[in-house]
């Protein structure tokens, strides 16, 4: 699956054809990538998705071992869109997180090099 959205859309267990909250994911998915900018991770400029049409092609470079960002992506959103009413899995997720900003940042930084 190369769109962004479908993809974090069915990690979160959502119908791919199904659109009532493509707006609050889209929301979510672009705050992640925010993070990842401020991270070093993706193009210099920043990157947002928009619609179905965007695709991981068009952030992550076939060569840079990112793939990461795809796990990033979602554990992020899910905190918006949906978060766990359980504060262990809260803390697990964020754990998971931060894990992964530290990761993607020393790979960004290998790949810059």
């Amino acid at each position: 699956m190369d769109s962004i959205l479908l993809t974090i859309k069915k990690m979160l267990g959502i119908e791919t054809d199904y659109d009532g909250f493509d707006v609050d994911i889209i929301v979510g998915i672009n705050s992640a990538f925010m993070s990842l900018n401020q991270l070093g991770v993706g193009p210099e400029i920043g990157y947002g998705i928009t619609t179905i049409d965007d695709e991981w092609a068009d952030f992550l470079v076939a060569d840079t071992n990112l793939e990461g960002v795809k796990s990033y992506v979602y554990l992020k959103t899910r905190l918006l869109f949906d978060p766990p009413s359980n504060s262990f899995l809260v803390d697990a997720i964020t754990k998971q997180i931060t894990e992964l900003e530290w990761r993607l940042n020393v790979q960004a930084d290998t790949v810059a090099e």
